[in-house]
């Protein structure tokens, strides 16, 4: 069975989380949410609570065949974890998919090398994808080699479907 390591972090989206889970749960693959800590609760942007299932200090990329970012504003926390970073960082080395949506990208701007590639994500994160080297690009979905990225919940739908088809 196929492993996804999803991150959280306080104030995460709570469509962007729940919907992504579930969808790849279906699918059949099992899904690891990833804290900074295991077995804490974090509190999503609406107050609901879910409990990551491993720390990023004690996985390895190796056992993972995809990663996603929720957006919210998780990333930014998510970023104060050297640990957090370093995952995203050897899942990248592997060239493994990562799937970013909304603020989501901001984890891949601190653990990718995103020169020339082209992504998206929320609008106001555009100049932050911009100056990290990446051409920004407002469409619902974008792939670039192993990346994919959406900018807003309304888009999940087509970002899951990139998933699934990067996971075939």
């Amino acid at each position: 069975m196929k492993r996804i390591a999803m991150l959280i972090a306080d104030l995460y989206d709570d469509k962007e989380l729940i919907y992504p889970h579930i969808r790849l749960q279906e699918a059949g693959y099992q899904v690891d949410l990833i804290g900074a800590e295991k077995g804490k609760p974090y509190a999503s942007k609406h107050g609901l609570s879910s409990i990551s299932d491993e720390a990023a200090k004690d996985i390895k990329a190796d056992d993972y065949d995809a990663l996603v970012i929720p957006g919210g504003f998780a990333p930014d926390y998510m970023r104060r974890s050297q640990a957090m970073i370093d995952f995203v960082k050897a899942m990248d080395a592997q060239k493994k998919p990562i799937a970013a949506i909304c603020h989501g990208p901001w984890m891949m701007i601190s653990g990718c090398d995103l020169k020339n590639r082209r992504l998206t994500g929320f609008f106001s994160i555009k100049d932050d994808l911009v100056n990290a080297g990446a051409t920004y690009v407002d469409q619902a979905v974008v792939i670039d080699g192993h990346y994919i990225t959406s900018r807003t919940p309304k888009d999940l739908p087509d970002f899951l479907q990139a998933i699934l088809h990067a996971l075939q």
